[in-house]
Order: C-alpha cells, then sequence, then structure tokens
C-alpha cells in the first residue's frame, strides 16, 4: 500500500513539512538521508533563527525540529534514495533495494556548498571557516577576514560583512571579477575591503581557530602568509538533485523549478522546497517557510485530485 506522502532530505525544509504533513494526519514517512538535517549540521551557532535570543547550536535546532516531526508521527529513515521513478502514480523511491510508494512526494534535498578541497578547511570548517557570510558575519565582528569567490555572491557578501570586520580581503584567483559592473565597483570602492587578484588560497592556518591562511600568486607562483580570522567562500552552491535529473524539470543551473508562488514542481503530485529550489535566500527560516508551504501544497492536491 502506497504512503500518503514521501518526503526526502530533513534540513529545516523537510523536517517542517514533516511536522505540518504530519499534523495534517497525512502519515508522512522521511528519508533523511545520511546527511541528517542538511546543512545547519555544520553550523556551529545559529542567531537568526526566530525564537532563540540567546541563539542556538545549529544541531540541536535540526535535533529538537526531527524530534517534533516524529512526536506527530512521522517515520524516518535514516537512509540516502538511491533512485526514483515519478512517471506514474503512485510514485517511487528506492532506498538500495527497498522501494517506498507513495501518492506524494516532497523534495527538500537542499544544496551543498562548495568547498575549495585545502588542508584545514574541513577541520577548521564552522571554527573560522563559513560558506554563509549572513549566517555567520556577526560573530566576527572588528576582525580581519577572507573571503573568496568573483561573482556577485561574493560581492554581495564581503559588502555585508563590512559590517562587522575591521578588513576584508577578497582573494580572487583571476585578474577581474565575473560580478555586474556595479556590484564589482562597490565591493571595489568600500573603504574596508582589497582585493588579492590572481591568487588562490591554499591551505587554512591554525589549531582550533582560523588564524590565517596561505596564498599563493597566479603568475609568480610566490606564497605568503595572510593574518585573518575567518575565511568565507562564496564560490556557489550546487543543488543536490543528481537523482531527480529526468524525472522533474530542472533550471540551468540544476535547481528545481517551481510554479511562481507555490512549491508545485513539473510533475503534478511532487513538491519540492527549500535550497533545492531556492538559491537566493538560502537561509534555514526561508527554507522552513517552504517547506510549510509544500506540507499545505500537498494536502490540498491530495484532497484534490488525491491517488
Amino acid at each position: 500500500m502506497a504512503e500518503k506522502v514521501l518526503i526526502i532530505g530533513s534540513g529545516p525544509a523537510g523536517l517542517t513539512a514533516a511536522i505540518y504533513a504530519a499534523r495534517a494526519d497525512l502519515s508522512p514517512v522521511m528519508i533523511e538521508g545520511m546527511q541528517r538535517g542538511g546543512q545547519l549540521m555544520l553550523t556551529t551557532e545559529v542567531e537568526n533563527y526566530p525564537g532563540f535570543p540567546d541563539g542556538i547550536m545549529g544541531p540541536e535546532l535540526m535535533e529538537g525540529m526531527r524530534k517534533q516531526a516524529e512526536r506527530f508521527g512521522t517515520r524516518i529513515v535514516s537512509s540516502d534514495v538511491t533512485k526514483v521513478d515519478f512517471s506514474e502514480q503512485p510514485f517511487k523511491a528506492w532506498v538500495g533495494a527497498d522501494e517506498y510508494e507513495s501518492d506524494a512526494v516532497i523534495v527538500s534535498t537542499g544544496a551543498s556548498a562548495r568547498w575549495l578541497g585545502i588542508p584545514g578547511e574541513e577541520r577548521l570548517r564552522g571554527y573560522g571557516v563559513s560558506a554563509c557570510a549572513t549566517c555567520d558575519g556577526f560573530f566576527f565582528r572588528d576582525r580581519n577576514l577572507a573571503i573568496v569567490g568573483g561573482g556577485d555572491s561574493a560581492m554581495e557578501e564581503a559588502l555585508f560583512l563590512t559590517k562587522f570586520a575591521s578588513k576584508v580581503t577578497i582573494v580572487h584567483r583571476r585578474d577581474e571579477f565575473r560580478a555586474s559592473k556595479i556590484m564589482a565597483q562597490r565591493a571595489i570602492d568600500h573603504p574596508k575591503i582589497e582585493v588579492l587578484w590572481d591568487t588562490t588560497v591554499d591551505e587554512v592556518l591554525g589549531d582550533d581557530l582560523v588564524t590565517g591562511i596561505k596564498v599563493t600568486s597566479v603568475k609568480t607562483g610566490a606564497s605568503s602568509e595572510l593574518p585573518v580570522e575567518g575565511l568565507f567562500l562564496a564560490i556557489g552552491h550546487d543543488p543536490n538533485t543528481k537523482i531527480f535529473q529526468g524525472q522533474v524539470d530542472l533550471d540551468p543551473a540544476g535547481y528545481i523549478v517551481t510554479d511562481p508562488g507555490t512549491t508545485t514542481t513539473s510533475v503534478p503530485g511532487v513538491f519540492a522546497a527549500g535550497d533545492v529550489v531556492d538559491h537566493y535566500y538560502q537561509q534555514a527560516v526561508t527554507a522552513a517557510g517552504m517547506g510549510c508551504r509544500a506540507a499545505i501544497d500537498a494536502e490540498h492536491w491530495l484532497d484534490r485530485v488525491g491517488p
């Protein structure tokens, strides 16, 4: 017998969808993935999520959402979906050899920040290395920071960091930015921002916290150490949509396309929420809001047309 709702992914979008779907008596099954809780599991302290005036640790916030979803009756499977078939109802998803069928599906697999893959980066992630200035910039008041990237998002994040930092160094491997001229000029003209052109970051330095980065000139090959207390990466995200290729419409960057103002995908009965759709805001609170919408959209769709 098919489940009413299958939720794939367990970040703020998926868990909020599970809470709403469970409270609507849809008995959701969530396949949370091996990386349960999404990107917030890699975040130390969250200070901008409403309701926590003193802040909360990312993993603690996700664990609370997970317990809330379970309390209302969500069944959680701690594995990764390996294949899906949305060509007909009931929709199918596989975890290895195990097959799940459902009348409706909510996809909330999120997006993964791109990392440099250099020594010290993973070890100091959350301890001075971050891929989200909006999330973590507040913790770096009056400090020297570096940011890697050359697109509009890198310029926006560098400018945002100037609200807190004493100095922001943009490290870029080319001799010009990919960003729009107006955004690039705004960053270049800012008194707190300095640009290291034709430069790569090769190592993050520090034992327990970031104390600096090792940089190398692309032109001369000369290496030096730059003393900074935080390294922010703004080199993009990759949506976790590989298994959905050919199943639902994706945009050129691989994000799931939804009808404007809804969470409805190109396949009726399949909904999507969170960073797997949203490549602009990418915040826990916006993902949670979209998860709420996806559960309500799924409930209304099942009431209207059903299996």
